[in-house]
């Protein structure tokens, strides 16, 4: 019996060690094939530089392991930090010849699209061609298009040119079915984040805040493809009017909006005439995940002083609520960490939220103030920098933005929802207790709350908004009284704010590390992004099914995404916000 036993406990043994020894080779050898796979890019003389933007542009994107090493919808995230560093890199490099924009279904917001937008601007000052084609042009990437010395349209495609629509969703009708009702506290006449809860349309100063900062960005639309075009607004807007979705190819052509119609065939020919490429050799191209690949030969800078750039992306938490987007604890650590880094000689921080808990919003604010004291903070606006995302901006030395950037929103709400009727005459269920002080069962699930209850909590909203005020007072060197007349949670656009002294500088990344230098008087510098993006094991341990899970959801719902992860945390969310709303589509 005892060898029968230790037999088997050897061979149980023995399972776990061959297993764990396996385990560890399988991962050797995945991290070998992707590390193979990522290898430097070698540019071969006259290449092309196939830019192509489809899928979902965000701040900045890392792929999992899992979709490494599945290949899986590699191209349907894109961070935008990649695609800018490649057109500079597209530019420097004397072996590649050009850039062949093609642009299907695309979805990116205003503000990253005017910066890809002015970086293949700037790419066409190099002397390079910039070629455009596509299918079918979304708006958006017509918009990117435009600015190509050939915009090209298949004969059998289609150009979308119609103006842009904002909208929302509002859920009161379907919370009055299941019996739930919105108790909402807020300051801000145009606070509307609270309206689909409460109201089935929106708020006259909600129609005239979204009808004013759409125009605005339409009109940076009409400028930068009028100048591009040479057509004129008018007859833009005139084009926009007739909604050009649906008019032949040709018409493109005849009104100014495409030069020239080919098939995908005769495209690939074109560019092998710019090529100076013999018609029976391959064309050579670099996708985009070929040039993050390709080395920016830039060696290191000996002087040791650095330029941090610090990414802040997405929805603010209040310390480790939500499984992504803005932790402010770890935040502020990282800030803090800067700020006693004696090699960091400014701090850029890029800022692409519409805002969160206004406590984590709070401490974020706390951490840019005492960095501040010590060297130059440049926040550098990105598609959304409201509500909370302006909170933790307001302190900064400098404020750049998009022209479409979404700021503002000065304000706060509380939501707390009553299910009384839902558990009552619905469900069936009752409750009842006892207590030991008069508010003791405050937020009981029983029972809607009372007038002094509601009067507490709008006390608080009350003082969060005070304080929200005196920050953006402060750190803009404005009186509170100013602060406030253009506050009341109302949403601008990058070139309102400016006019506003809300921003001080209108441009992208590029334009704020550039102020950061100026300010910190440093001429030779590293520049290092921040957070740091995960290397290979350490992301394969993180990723579990429901990271990858999250990631496909991510690449399926696209601009719809955002509100399902609102839906998700909101019982885990902060009970005052500053946050503009999510569920506003522009399109």
């Amino acid at each position: 019996m005892k060898e029968f036993l230790r037999s088997t406990l050897a061979t149980i043994a023995g399972i776990f060690i061959c297993g764990f020894i396996f385990a560890i080779l399988g991962i050797t050898t995945m991290a070998g094939l992707l590390a193979t796979s990522a290898t430097e890019t070698v540019v071969k003389d006259k290449s092309v530089f196939t830019l192509d933007l489809q899928g979902v542009v965000d701040e900045r994107y890392q792929p999992s392991p899992i979709d490494q090493f599945l290949d899986d919808n590699m191209s349907m995230t894109m961070g935008l930090d990649d695609i800018l560093a490649s057109i500079r890199k597209a530019e420097k490099d004397k072996h590649i010849k050009g850039i062949y924009l093609n642009s299907g279904a695309l979805v990116c917001s205003s503000a990253s699209l005017q910066e890809i937008r002015n970086a293949l601007a700037d790419f066409k000052k190099s002397g390079k061609f910039l070629i455009a084609y596509s299918d079918a042009y979304t708006q958006g990437g017509y918009y990117l298009a435009s600015v190509a010395d050939k915009v090209i349209v298949n004969p059998a495609g289609s150009l979308s040119w119609h103006g842009l629509a904002a909208e929302s969703m509002f859920y009161k009708d379907l919370l009055d079915k299941i019996g739930v009702k919105m108790q909402v506290f807020r300051v801000g006449t145009y606070k509307s984040a609270v309206e689909p809860y409460i109201g089935t349309e929106m708020s006259p100063a909600n129609r005239k805040q979204t009808q004013a900062f759409i125009h605005s960005i339409w009109n940076e639309m009409l400028e930068d493809v009028a100048e591009s075009r040479n057509v004129s607004k008018d007859s833009l807007n005139a084009l926009a009017d007739r909604n050009m979705d649906f008019q032949p190819a040709q018409t493109y052509i005849e009104n100014g909006l495409a030069d020239t119609l080919m098939y995908k065939d005769e495209v690939l020919a074109y560019l092998k005439s710019l090529t100076e490429t013999e018609e029976d050799d391959e064309l050579r191209t670099l996708t985009l995940e070929d040039m993050i690949n390709v080395s920016s030969k830039k060696p290191k800078n000996k002087s040791g002083n650095i330029i941090a750039v610090y990414y802040a992306t997405g929805d603010i938490d209040n310390g480790s609520s939500y499984d992504e987007g803005i932790n402010s604890e770890k935040v502020c650590k990282d800030l803090r960490d800067l700020r006693k880094d004696e090699h960091v000689k400014a701090v850029v921080l890029r800022v692409n939220s519409p805002g969160g808990s206004a406590y984590g919003s709070e401490q974020i604010w706390r951490e840019v103030s005492l960095l501040k004291a010590e060297k130059p903070v440049v926040v550098s606006m990105g598609d959304y920098a409201a509500s909370g995302g302006y909170y933790i901006s307001c302190a900064a030395t400098k404020i750049v933005a998009e022209p479409t950037t979404l700021t503002g929103s000065i304000g706060i709400f509380g939501l707390v929802p009553d299910i009384s009727q839902l558990m009552t005459d619905k469900l069936g269920l009752r409750i009842d207790g006892v207590k030991t002080n008069k508010l003791s069962d405050l937020g009981s699930m029983g029972r809607p709350l009372n007038e002094e209850e509601g009067a507490l909590i709008q006390h608080m909203v009350n003082n969060g908004y005070e304080l929200f005020t005196k920050r953006c007072a402060d750190g803009r060197g404005m009186s509170v009284d100013s602060i406030k007349s253009i506050a009341e949670g109302r949403v601008w656009t990058g070139s309102m704010a400016k006019e506003l002294n809300l921003v001080d500088q209108l441009g992208g990344l590029d334009t704020a590390i550039s102020l950061a230098k100026e300010l910190s008087g440093t001429d030779e510098y590293n520049l290092i992004c921040y957070p740091e993006k995960e290397d290979f094991f350490t992301s394969l341990i993180s990723t579990g099914k429901g990271r990858y899970i999250k990631s496909q959801l991510k690449q399926a719902c696209g601009e719809f995404y955002n509100e399902l992860l609102l839906l998700k945390n909101i019982n885990k969310a902060d009970r005052l916000q500053a946050r503009m709303p999510f569920e506003l589509h522009i399109r």
